[in-house]
This record gives C-alpha cells, structure tokens and sequence, in this order.
C-alpha cells in the first residue's frame, strides 16, 4: 500500500524515516488560518485533517498522513517565529514558563472511506533563561522555521527545565507512537 506523507518539512521526513517505512512526500494545499474562538486542539486536528485530506483525494488508494503542531504559551498561539528577533522574542516570553504544544495527526485512505484523526498534546517548561543565553542558543541553532523557537532533537533541549506527554515525537511535529496505532488500524502493521 502506498504512504504519502502531507507534508513538505524536513522535520517530519526525518521522523518518519524512523520507521523504516517506503512513503513518498507531497506538499499539502490546506488553508491553515485560525478559526475564531478555535481552541488550540481543535485546530491542530483540523489542520492535520485538511492536509491529508488535500492529497487523499488525488490519491484515494494511498494511506495519506497529515500532521500539524500548534503551540500556545499563556493562551495565545506561538507561530513559526521566521526571524531571529521573533525567536528572541518568543523565547523571552517563554522563560520560566510552560509551552503547551498540541500535534495534530490524521490518516486517511479515500477509496477505504478510512478516517482517523487524534491530537498529542506535550508541555515543555522553560528554565528561566536571560538574554545571553538566549542570544547563544539562537546564534547556534538558528530555529527560525520551529514554533516556539526551538529544536527539542538538538541543543534546544538545554532550554527545558522538565517535559510532560506521552509520545516526545510529537513534540518534534509527528507523533510516532500515535501514527504507528493508527496505520494499525488502517492495516498497515508497521512491524509486519
């Protein structure tokens, strides 16, 4: 059976070549703006759905997964910062303080009429960080396309005073452990 992955980022690639599975990559066409009063799951759900819907339809016969990550800190969504004063910025607000991310993750198979969609949420506290060490840790990682400002699989993780969830692969913007129960349920036993 042929899996297309939804996604165009690099990060997720790397985090699905864990599985040793063959897939392919194609680029989503999904509108990915806010809802008004959308509560942060719900977003990341429908995002990870309009993905691999997008590609499921020109391909019915393929499992397609979709996947997006959404972060808050105090209520409000962090985004991808896209420069090196946004990133300072975010990390700033983050010190000290717990960033909830919530990754959306859909599998979809049309010709299966096949349909599974689940949300991992993640929480990361920061260690209280000034200046300096945010100003190092951005000269050496450069996480300008990650939300929330830092790579968790690099030097990001001296950021964190503790981390809480179940799968720390969602965290990283694919959640492994949730993607391999529903290719399961799809019939595609990853270790078969």
């Amino acid at each position: 059976m042929d899996l297309i992955l939804a996604s165009t980022s690099p990060y997720r690639r790397e985090l699905l070549q864990r599985l040793q599975l063959p897939f392919r990559c194609l680029a989503p066409d999904a509108d990915e703006t806010p809802r008004r009063e959308e509560a942060p799951e719900s977003l990341a759900a429908r995002l990870a759905l309009a993905k691999a819907r997008s590609i499921s339809s020109a391909h019915p016969a393929s499992l397609v997964i979709g996947s997006d990550q959404v972060a808050t800190l105090d209520g409000a969504l962090l985004g991808k910062p896209g420069n090196r004063a946004n990133a300072r910025q975010q990390l700033l607000a983050s010190a000290g303080k717990t960033v909830q991310f919530f990754t959306g993750l859909a599998l979809c198979r049309e010709e299966a009429d096949f349909e599974a969609v689940l949300v991992a949420p993640f929480a990361v506290q920061f260690r209280a960080l000034d200046s300096t060490a945010i100003d190092n840790y951005l000269d050496r990682e450069q996480p300008f396309d990650c939300a929330g400002s830092f790579k968790c699989e690099g030097l990001g993780i001296t950021l964190f005073e503790r981390m809480r969830g179940d799968d720390p692969t969602s965290l990283e913007g694919l959640p492994l452990i949730g993607l391999t129960s529903l290719l399961q349920q799809a019939g595609y036993p990853v270790l078969a």
